[in-house]
């Protein structure tokens, strides 16, 4: 199926999901026009942004600007994740989305506040995902098309 690099190209959606293609084109082009910017938006911490904003303008080309989904305990596993989003420092626009005044914010306020329910909640997940029973063999099918059933 090759690297994952492949499998994120258009290439890869043209051939497995044609469909898909002209969404991801226009991903791309909001992309460009975020280029360079961090965090336009008033839902982040602003000395976070402007951490970010250092490390990613740097005037070298390289790819190793890394950091952590949880720049408090990311060595450690914890509810920081929670806590981190809670006072509005969640690394990408999706992370910090949970908890910007929408159905999802009591979850996060719960999970920051009480580590033990975060550890019993995501113990039960992980128990029903190793429950799941996934279609191998002659018993599933690969998509032809993405939208449907073959």
């Amino acid at each position: 199926m090759g690297s994952a690099d492949d499998q994120l190209s258009t290439d890869f959606y043209n051939s497995t999901c044609s469909k898909a293609l002209s969404t991801i084109k226009a991903v791309e082009l909001i992309q460009q026009e975020k280029l360079g910017v961090i965090y336009n938006e008033t839902n982040i911490d602003s000395s976070l942004a402007t951490s970010l904003k250092t490390n990613c303008s740097s005037s070298t080309d390289d790819d190793d600007k890394l950091s952590s989904l949880d720049n408090t305990s990311h060595v450690i596993f914890d509810n920081g994740y929670y806590k981190n989003l809670v006072e509005k420092k969640g690394l990408l626009h999706s992370d910090q989305q949970l908890f910007s005044g929408g159905s999802t914010d009591s979850l996060v306020t719960t999970y920051s506040e009480d580590a033990d329910q975060f550890y019993n909640d995501f113990a039960n997940a992980m128990i029903k995902m190793g429950q799941l029973s996934p279609l191998t063999g002659t018993n599933g099918q690969i998509r032809t098309n993405c939208r449907k059933p073959n």
